[in-house]
């Protein structure tokens, strides 16, 4: 599940996929102007319950507020200085962090053009790995509309980015070694 927790000026929005036969599936995209926080916790929540088995919930980390009361809410360490440290143990012992934790805060200032990459890439395999039904229409808009330069998304030329983001979450989980 990949979390782009916006407020204010941007949406939030949430894409959840899964693997079956070698395929990735987005089996939910949805993306909301202006909610209530405690609802997009339990939003959270709810969509954890309906998918049952969950990986992990990849959220973006430029909103602390957000991740940590995922955090909480999943019943997981959440402050800041432990984050840190398991993020650095993780890079130290060439770790997936997503093995480490359930709720995985993701910088965007530090992988967004890693994770714009990576999907570019699943989403052009010529062997058809990313399967995206019409009705989800945000998110192939976004996908459609996306400007990009050097792998740096441009937001004010891409529709719906904040549906883009959270699909870029949800892809981060996805390595050819797993």
């Amino acid at each position: 599940m990949g979390v782009n927790a916006g407020f204010g000026s941007s949406n939030f929005a949430i894409t959840v996929t899964q693997m079956v036969d070698q395929h990735i599936e987005v089996v939910y995209s949805e993306e909301w102007a202006r909610p209530d926080f405690s609802a997009m916790i339990s939003e959270t929540w709810d969509l954890k319950q309906k998918f049952g088995y969950i990986s992990n919930i990849m959220v973006d980390a430029a909103n602390p507020e957000i991740w940590q009361a995922l955090k909480k809410e999943f019943d997981e360490p959440y402050s800041e200085e432990y984050i840190r440290d398991k993020i650095a143990y993780c890079k130290k012992y060439n770790l997936w962090i997503e093995d480490q934790m359930f709720i995985v805060p993701v910088p965007f200032s530090v992988e967004g053009r890693k994770m714009l990459q990576h999907a570019k890439l699943l989403l052009e395999d010529e062997e058809g790995l990313i399967a995206i039904h019409p009705s989800f229409e945000r998110l192939l808009t976004s996908l459609r509309t996306a400007v990009a330069t050097e792998y740096k998304l441009d937001k004010a030329a891409t529709s719906f980015n904040d549906t883009l983001d959270s699909f870029l979450l949800s892809m981060h989980f996805y390595k050819r070694s797993k």
